[in-house]
């Protein structure tokens, strides 16, 4: 091993100076595609008290709709993530966005159960595509180092889109109706294709990247971006790979908590604490720009780790395990008294969520070669779904039948399991796997 002088000379000798920062654009123009896709995603779930109170919707029928989402969206993302591998993410991303876009502004003319989980089948189509293809884009555009944090800006979109929902979406449906909510939300996606299709395209063929910004790039990704293996050989290596299923495991195990607070907090709020949906709007953002802070914690904490010389799989595995303890915060905040304290536990416990989240949605560029990590994170993606439709099912069942309690419980121990998975399974990539 190098001593960490000599890695920190050789780190600042290869690092650009003054030859362009393309990679930082794309990171961010990623982002927005997420707060677009969180904003249509929350469209329903910021309404869903108004909604439900219009068509007397029970908790097991708001479930269905929900659970209806995230089915269609677990199978995009793995689905996604070879079609992606297939044919880009330019032109993949690109096409994705315009058909969520459309199909949020048709959700606004439902009016039935059966009505909504249609509409909100086909979105979950659309946003399938967007994770896999971002893991994609910082696998192909950014060296190991600065990985964690392109991720955590990209991944922070989600927190800042929920957060933007909560407070907009109820504003506009006060004042237009909440058909009207629908159309805006949907309208969002169409801005950002123009930006996209102006700022992104693949590394070797980008029109405004410099010879130093690639050469700094490729010299810092410890992965070959091709696999060895081609056609069916290739998945049933992946298949037989430890690490898939680490990162697999982790993920199905960690992002139900985030569907639990992201579908049920609006509604929460509504049916424990008594909230309008004015006030909703003025409580329900937190959560998400706690979130928002710990997609950076993490980032930036193993990044400034890997810098010093740990490596990447340790640096990223123990910044899951310090984020368990925050996430348990969130098992007492169904019993305590004061909302003020409950909202203080839930944002607690999202922060650690996002923090560790981060590192799993970073995993697939660490361990793989670029033409699979759409695949990969299509795969854990599609596990974390169902594990999260399920559980959206049980949630619904659990409310009308006892109380949030169980729920809380359950969504506060599981990343418990899903981090000694990780201990387990995840090793460092073995170098015989790629060419």
């Amino acid at each position: 091993m190098k001593p960490l002088s000599a890695m920190r000379q050789a780190e600042s000798s290869t690092k650009p100076r003054g030859t362009g920062r393309v990679r930082w654009w794309i990171v961010w123009t990623l982002f927005f595609s997420t707060v677009t896709n969180y904003i249509s995603r929350q469209t329903f779930s910021v309404l869903a008290p108004l909604i439900s109170s219009q068509y007397h919707l029970t908790h097991t029928d708001l479930a269905k709709i929900l659970g209806a989402f995230q089915i269609s969206y677990a199978v995009t993302w793995l689905l996604g993530g070879i079609f992606l591998d297939a044919i880009g993410t330019r032109l993949g991303l690109a096409l994705a966005v315009v058909f969520w876009s459309v199909i949020n502004m048709l959700t606004g003319f439902a009016s039935s159960v059966f009505g909504f989980a249609s509409f909100r089948f086909l979105l979950g189509i659309g946003e399938g595509f967007n994770w896999p293809g971002a893991s994609k884009t910082v696998a192909e555009w950014f060296p190991s180092q600065e990985r964690s944090l392109a991720v955590a800006i990209f991944d922070s979109g989600s927190s800042v889109g929920g957060a933007v929902a909560a407070i907009a979406i109820p504003l506009i449906a006060l004042a237009f109706g909440w058909r009207s909510a629908f159309v805006f939300s949907g309208l969002l996606g169409f801005v950002w294709l123009l930006v996209w299709l102006r700022v992104y395209h693949p590394l070797d063929r980008h029109p405004r990247v410099t010879p130093g910004e690639v050469t700094y790039i490729r010299s810092g990704q410890e992965v070959p971006s091709v696999s060895a293996e081609r056609g069916p050989k290739r998945w049933l290596q992946l298949a037989r790979d430890r690490n898939v299923w680490g990162i697999v495991l982790g993920r199905a195990l960690t992002d139900p908590i985030w569907w639990f607070y992201v579908f049920w907090l609006p509604q929460y709020l509504s049916d424990a604490r008594g909230f309008s949906l004015k006030r909703i709007a003025l409580f329900a953002w937190m959560p998400f720009i706690a979130a928002d802070i710990g997609n950076f914690t993490g980032g930036l904490i193993s990044g400034y780790c890997i810098r010093r010389g740990v490596s990447v799989v340790k640096a990223r595995t123990w910044v899951c395990a310090i984020s368990c303890l925050p996430i348990l915060a969130g098992i007492p905040a169904a019993g305590v008294h004061s909302v003020y304290a409950a909202m203080g536990l839930i944002c607690f416990a999202l922060w650690g969520y996002a923090s560790w989240s981060t590192m799993g949605l970073t995993l697939p560029s660490d361990l793989f070669p670029q033409d699979v990590v759409a695949t990969v994170t299509g795969l854990s993606g599609l596990a974390a779904g169902l594990v999260g439709a399920v559980f959206t099912m049980v949630v619904g069942i659990l409310v009308d039948r006892y109380s949030y309690a169980p729920a809380f419980l359950v969504a506060g121990s599981m990343p418990l399991f899903a981090t000694a998975f990780l201990f387990l399974l995840i090793r460092p990539p073995i170098k015989s796997i790629a060419a």
